[in-house]
Order: C-alpha cells, then structure tokens, then sequence
C-alpha cells in the first residue's frame, strides 16, 4: 500500500507542475501576442516608473478602446525613432497651454488624477502658446516634467495616433517592484 500511495503524490505534483507551466505558457503567449515589452530609459516618468524598468504594453486593448487622458502612452517618435513612454495629457481637438507651471486645457486648468503626483512645470516650451491638437494628435508630458523630453519640445511634438504603440500596464522588473503602472 504504500509504493500505491506515494506514486500518487508524486502524480498529482507532477500535475501540479505540468498545470502551472501550461498556464505560464498560456499567460505567456497572450501577453506577447497581444502585448508588447518595452524598457524604460531615463527619468522622465519618475516616481511612477523607473530608469530599467521593463513594463508590459497593452497593445490590443490600448487600439479597441482607444488612448485616454493620462494613460501612459508608449510610442515611437516620428522625429527622431526613438521609443519613449510619457503621459497623455492632451487629446484630439483640444487646445492645450501651459502658463504659470499649469496645464490647461482648452482654457482650463488641468487637475491630476486622484493619488497622482507630478512635478511642477518650470519650462513650458512649445506649449507657452496655445497648442491646437488636430483630430489625430495627443499631447503628452513626463511625469517628472523638469527631466522630460516631450510635447513641450520639437523633438517629440505632438504624437499622431499612428505612431502611438500601446498603453504601459504592468511593470515586469524589477522583481521587487512588479505590479500594475498607474
């Protein structure tokens, strides 16, 4: 009785095991089909992510749903190829305008979401005039906007939704800080 009885632990472990792989698999797969990774260089989104993070990209749902105020957009700049991840501040049609280290949009200030926290703006660049987002632009700033290359500047300007790649999600490493990216 017990050679029966310890082939069966050992079978049901052994199902365990093969269970947790064909679901890392599974997970795996869905992630990389309809998602993208992407590693994080520079400060520009500091606190909320790091300089080396590696962040999964939501592609799928980022194009069904459509880009939404401050999500954080991952997309490859028309001007210079780069990839860059930055917050989207300002959407299609809207006039966006930075005076006094305020955003404004379409002639009012800008709250941040609730338990968000960006720096002040000190350099409004681009944005010291009004700045008319056409029906296929998205003005986007870095969460630590002293540090951040982003609409405010030429070499970014304002992103067209085509070259928009997906939404940040879920930080991947490093291991002590996984978790979703808000």
């Amino acid at each position: 009785m017990g050679t029966g009885y310890e082939e069966s632990i050992i079978l049901k472990i052994v199902n365990r095991v093969v269970e947790a792989v064909a679901v890392i698999a599974f997970a795996w797969f869905l992630v990389y089909c309809f998602g993208s990774e992407v590693r994080c260089t520079g400060q520009s989104m500091q606190p909320v992510i790091e300089d080396g993070d590696g962040l999964l990209v939501d592609r799928a749902g980022f194009r069904l749903a459509g880009p939404g105020r401050y999500d954080i957009a991952v997309f490859r700049s028309s001007v210079t190829g780069n990839v860059n991840i930055k917050r989207i501040i300002g959407l299609p049609g809207e006039t966006v305008l930075i005076s006094g280290g305020v955003v404004y949009i379409d002639g009012e200030a800008l709250d941040p979401p609730p338990g968000a926290e960006f720096s002040d703006i000190s350099l409004a660049g681009l944005a010291e005039t009004p700045v008319e987002l056409s029906e296929n632009e998205y003005f986007v700033l870095g969460d630590n906007r002293d540090a951040s290359e982003d609409s405010r500047f030429e070499s970014v300007g304002n992103v067209k939704a085509s070259d928009l790649e997906g939404k940040a999600w879920f930080r991947i490493s490093p291991f002590e800080r996984i978790g979703a990216v808000r």
